[in-house]
């Protein structure tokens, strides 16, 4: 680990709640370790800065499920923006949910066909199962269906892999991020990050094979795409999400 990533772990401690912190680190980052950091990180001259304003995004593409902060710095000569994605974790080993929406959403977003938007319906719970005796009578696992069912959604995951990765990860339009920022807080250890530039991390967590799991779930290179679930049984159980370990590029 770079011995950047130990800055300011102790003052960071008592601040740590959620993305206000990373905030209100850039916006403090005269005197504020952390942000100084992560903006030589990106490339920054630190003599060059006038001043440096954060702010969370509003309307994102992805504002759902993602933490995106907007970065204003104002070098002597030019104005820059850059939109970071912020992950907060406290596990190492934990998955953390990138993308969810209702399988109908990611049909528009990419040209999904019928047949396997009835698939995905089947497959989170939106449609009943179409097998007798289903391992669980809400929905169907994806190792359920027949071998033919089974190719018709891995052809369409492979055939439309660049820009499933890039639309759960990066987002689309003004509002797409050109960095991830993982942010790892164990109680009792110093604060870890990384801040990686999004191609980066488009490469490692898209690199791979498309596979069914044992689980009975989809594997996109490391990205795990399954059925939302829990929600207290309520409807948005049933939507489809899209989970990695963000602590994988620390």
């Amino acid at each position: 680990m770079d011995d950047k990533a130990q800055l300011g772990s102790q003052t960071a401690r008592g601040g740590f709640r959620n993305e206000d912190f990373v905030i209100s680190c850039f916006n403090s980052w005269q005197t504020n370790d952390l942000a100084r950091a992560w903006l030589e990180t990106m490339k920054y001259n630190l003599q060059e800065i006038e001043y440096v304003q954060a702010n969370k995004v509003k309307g994102s593409y992805k504002a759902d499920v993602q933490v995106e902060i907007k970065i204003s710095i104002k070098l002597k000569n030019l104005t820059d923006v850059q939109n970071l994605q912020v992950k907060l974790v406290s596990n190492p080993q934990g998955f953390n949910q990138i993308d969810k929406r209702w399988v109908k959403n990611y049909q528009e977003l990419w040209n999904m066909p019928e047949n396997v938007l009835t698939l995905l319906k089947h497959f989170t719970g939106e449609l009943s199962p179409k097998i007798p005796n289903p391992r669980d009578s809400r929905r169907m696992f994806a190792d359920e269906f027949l071998i033919g069912d089974q190719e018709i959604l891995l052809n369409f995951l492979n055939e439309n892999k660049t820009l499933i990765v890039t639309d759960i990860l990066k987002g689309r339009g003004k509002f797409s991020a050109e960095w991830m920022l993982v942010i790892l807080n164990v109680e009792g250890k110093d604060l870890q990050w990384a801040l990686k530039p999004m191609n980066v991390v488009l490469n490692h967590y898209g690199n791979g094979d498309i596979i069914i799991t044992d689980r009975g779930s989809f594997k996109i290179g490391r990205i795990t795409m399954q059925r939302k679930g829990g929600d207290a049984g309520r409807n948005t159980a049933k939507m489809l999400q899209f989970k990695i370990n963000p602590c994988e590029i620390i």
